[in-house]
């Protein structure tokens, strides 16, 4: 019964980062959007956003119910490390020492957070 839980806790933390993972997309149709030199692709770009994050709210909601509040808001920085990852293969923006350690600092909160449950 024990192992049934943390798979299901395991489920809910992959749908919480795909739908991090989403959000993050939202905001490479942003940068998209603003690059935009007519309207018809603006307008296209931008309703990728709409799109995505309207999915991403309905998932958000369902993970609320399931996890707890401070476990999924500790997670939400994840999506800054998404961030930088679609910069650097989609707009050939660098990714500099500081960065990285923002990321490690980041993982560090998010793995003591989640771990002072236990």
């Amino acid at each position: 019964m024990k192992e049934n839980g943390k798979q299901k806790t395991a489920g809910l933390f992959l749908v919480l980062h795909v739908s991090l993972l989403m959000s993050s997309l939202s905001g490479v149709c942003s940068k998209m959007a603003a690059n935009q030199k007519s309207l018809i692709g603006f307008a296209l770009w931008y309703g990728g956003v709409l799109l995505i994050m309207v999915l991403y709210a309905l998932i958000w909601q369902q993970i609320l119910k399931h996890l707890p509040l401070t476990v999924a808001y500790a997670n939400k920085p994840v999506s800054l490390i998404w961030g930088m990852i679609w910069g650097t293969f989609i707009f050939g923006e660098k990714i500099t020492w500081n960065m990285i350690l923002g990321a490690l600092i980041i993982f560090g909160g998010i793995y003591l957070v989640v771990t002072a449950d236990e």
